[in-house]
């Protein structure tokens, strides 16, 4: 068998030491691998745990985030009870003179002074008319009034109104004591002076209205 050539000897020398070169580069990768474990970068990351809260929480609403009540409608101030200062009371009568048996009609005249309007009552119990002749006391609305009432009425600012229902005096003298009676005491003509004032609401009229009765 003819004996190989230094050429063919060479090669395979070149062959050997390359394939230990790989071996050895093959043991010192595995062997960096054990140490280092680059993998364990990625399981390092913590896990969510089943204790984590994920669940979002409902906050609780306070009373300040509690929706408010819509403001109310701006109410109509109440009308207020009329003041003497505003209100003027005068006696009111259908004539200033009479012939005999003619009965003298009486009303009342209210003007509100003011400058806002005002309630008053005006019905039959707070209303007194007063005949007098000079300081004596002829006769009395009240003396013998039958079923009084009470009327709450409003007064415009700035206007007068009259009653329309007038009181009747029959030209007697009265009294609690007389009303039953017809033969009252009457009151003298012949040009004879009377005066009336009025009260109503707790008003009473500043000046009296003067009559003649004949």
């Amino acid at each position: 068998m003819p004996r190989p050539s230094a050429a063919v000897y060479r090669r395979r020398r070149l062959v050997v030491v390359i394939g230990l070169i790989l071996l050895v580069a093959a043991i010192g990768i595995g062997i960096w691998l054990l140490i280092a474990k680059p993998w364990a970068a990625a399981d390092a990351s913590p896990k969510p745990t089943s204790s984590s809260s994920q669940t979002p929480t409902t906050t609780p609403t306070t009373d300040a985030e509690s929706p408010s009540p819509s403001p109310s409608s701006e109410q109509t101030p109440a009308i207020v009870a009329c003041e003497a200062k505003d209100v003027e009371v005068s006696a009111v009568t259908d004539a200033e003179t009479y012939a005999a048996g003619v009965l003298p009609k009486l009303s009342i005249s209210l003007t509100n002074k003011g400058t806002k309007d005002c309630t008053l009552d005006v019905g039959s119990t707070t209303q007194v008319f007063t005949i007098s002749s000079g300081a004596d006391v002829w006769w009395r609305s009240t003396d013998c009034q039958e079923n009084p009432s009470s009327m709450i009425a409003t007064l415009t600012a700035g206007t007068t109104v009259t009653s329309k229902d007038p009181v009747t005096w029959d030209r007697t003298r009265s009294s609690v004591e007389t009303c039953d009676q017809e033969n009252r005491q009457r009151a003298p003509g012949g040009g004879a002076s009377y005066h009336v004032e009025v009260s109503i609401g707790g008003f009473t009229s500043l000046t009296t209205t003067q009559i003649l009765l004949y």
